[in-house]
């Protein structure tokens, strides 16, 4: 397993409170960036600009990847354009959702 799967891989386990599904099948994780140093970028966004996690779900996402031995530093960078719609949900989570 690479590093980005790995990575991927801890992002699964943080899931939205109000959705059952893992923010990374929900499309919330828009860009993820490895340098030669390790040190990871990670854009991502919520389902609403209003959500009630906006600041302990970046948190978690940070956390969990901090917890890879080969990670150098994790920064979380929350960005509101493209606004997230349920079109950017994988298909699987789609089909949780029954969508």
């Amino acid at each position: 397993m690479n590093l980005k799967d790995k990575i991927i891989a801890e992002i699964k386990k943080v899931f939205d409170p109000e959705i059952p599904v893992n923010i990374f099948d929900l499309g919330l994780i828009y860009d993820i960036q490895i340098n030669d140093s390790k040190n990871i970028k990670i854009e991502m966004t919520l389902t609403s600009p209003n959500c009630p996690v906006a600041d302990s779900l970046p948190k978690m996402v940070k956390e969990n990847i901090e917890k890879l031995e080969e990670i150098n530093s994790v920064e979380i960078k929350l960005v509101w354009s493209p606004p997230w719609t349920k079109e950017m949900m994988s298909e699987a989570a789609k089909l949780e959702l029954n969508l």
